[in-house]
């Protein structure tokens, strides 16, 4: 590899680590070729890469791409797994491959996360994790459930309103409420109309006693005006 290469090799490398969510070193010592292959089939479907390079290209493009922290973890064979999706999913795959292979293959060093830097305990945690596309299968079971409980009592509410309605319309049909939307009103009992009745026939009766007394003539006007008139006749025969 010439000095031009070398150069387009640290900006391809420093341009990865930049671009990044995360970025997981590895030791690769005893692995194949075919499993190098597979790895990165795995690898590639939570969008990460895996990519063995020289420890001294990798400095140089840490320095340029100011992740100092890769540095320290650079020492012996090194290869990097740069994420760009699913940090926890590309740790899951690495880690799954650990415990196929056995042994200390493709154990874990160190990495970045967000600039930060991790250790391999930490790694390890991370690919322990539920995955994204798991976490956003529970997020929807969380906000799916009240809408199912809204739903429910939307129901109730509907299915209590048919039932109201199906009360006034009986009440309708049989009479109990009249045209116009309100209850016609019961008839009143034969005991509570008896006082009416008397009521009415009591001012009859006073009536009839207050004329008799206003229609009868005085008994002493009647016996004079006849005396008057007897003396009249008798003085004028007299004369």
């Amino acid at each position: 590899m010439n000095r031009e290469q070398k150069a387009a090799a640290v900006a391809e490398i420093a341009e990865q680590i930049q671009g990044s969510e995360a970025v997981f070193a590895v030791d690769y010592r005893g692995i194949t070729v075919a499993q190098i292959g597979d790895l990165r089939a795995r690898l590639r479907e939570s969008d990460a890469t895996f990519r063995v390079v020289k420890n001294t290209l990798t400095e140089r493009a840490a320095d340029k791409a100011d992740a100092a922290a890769l540095k320290a973890l650079l020492e012996g064979p090194t290869a990097l797994t740069f994420v760009r999706g699913d940090a926890a999913a590309s740790a899951k795959v690495i880690a799954d491959y650990q415990r196929v292979a056995g042994g200390d293959l493709l154990a874990f060093k160190g990495g970045l996360l967000n600039g930060a830097a991790l250790d391999a305990d930490q790694i390890t945690a991370i690919s322990k994790l539920p995955t994204r596309q798991v976490l956003y299968g529970q997020l929807v079971g969380i906000v799916a459930s009240p809408i199912t409980g809204l739903a429910r009592s939307l129901n109730g509410l509907v299915s209590g309103l048919a039932i109201a309605l199906g009360g006034v319309l009986e009440k309708k049909e049989s009479g109990e409420i009249g045209a116009g939307g309100t209850e016609s009103a019961a008839p009143e009992p034969a005991a509570e109309a008896a006082p009416e009745a008397d009521a009415a026939e009591a001012p009859a009766e006073d009536t009839t006693t207050t004329d008799q007394d206003a229609e009868a003539p005085e008994p002493a006007a009647s016996s004079e005006e006849p005396a008057e008139g007897s003396d009249d006749t008798t003085e004028t025969q007299e004369d």
